[in-house]
């Protein structure tokens, strides 16, 4: 199956940039988030060279930070560098667990293979497999308990779209596609269904 950025791109602005005045731009070395200003009537989640891994990844922090923290370049967080040492890799990756696997979540909805980022290439040697494990528990507690819903508008818009892409290639037509995927994730922002359970708290600066 094809994952090109673009459909990711497209699927994002079509759903949020409405309502959440938020786009997905394809950026440089190092991912950012920039609220609106003047200059920019959108919010931007800026993700690195093009990768539709990093823009996964982007998004799920997206989807995690509340109002508050959306109003804030890079929500009002400081990102400590490659070269962490114990103690500060034990705190990175305590950060990280909730977005790494809201990105299990959308990796899966679109049948793309999802690894663990670590990103400590210079520092401590990291334990993957344990960080893994606690990423995927994450992944089944957000199954169990209820999934924020923006990520969730996302899922569904993902796996609308992936689902019909399977079928109209098989077909030899892609027309569509985008424009059903979007309204899934619409329909979902706008609605109260609970068939897949919401945890309305998971949308505040918690991980």
């Amino acid at each position: 199956m094809t994952h090109d950025i673009e459909d990711l791109i497209a699927l994002f602005d079509g759903v949020f940039a409405p309502s959440y005045r938020t786009r997905l731009v394809r950026g440089g070395d190092e991912p950012i988030y920039l609220p609106a200003d003047a200059e920019h009537e959108f919010h931007r989640i800026v993700f690195a060279h093009g990768f539709f891994a990093s823009a996964l990844h982007e998004i799920s922090h997206w989807c995690i930070a509340g109002e508050s923290r959306r109003q804030q370049e890079d929500y009002g967080y400081w990102y400590e560098p490659d070269g962490r040492d114990a103690g500060r890799q034990a705190d990175f990756e305590r950060v990280e667990i909730a977005p790494q696997a809201l990105e299990s979540l959308f990796s899966e909805a679109c049948s793309k293979p999802f690894e663990v980022s670590v990103d400590n290439l210079e520092g401590v040697e990291v334990d993957r497999r344990a960080f893994s494990v606690k990423v995927a528990a994450r992944a089944a507690r957000f199954r169990r308990e209820g999934i924020p819903l923006r990520a969730w508008a996302l899922i569904d818009t993902l796996e609308v779209f992936y689902t019909l892409e399977g079928c109209m290639t098989e077909h030899g037509t892609t027309e569509g596609g985008l424009e059903e995927a979007i309204v899934a994730g619409r329909r979902r922002l706008e609605s109260s269904e609970t068939t897949r359970p919401v945890e309305r708290a998971a949308d505040v600066d918690r991980a």
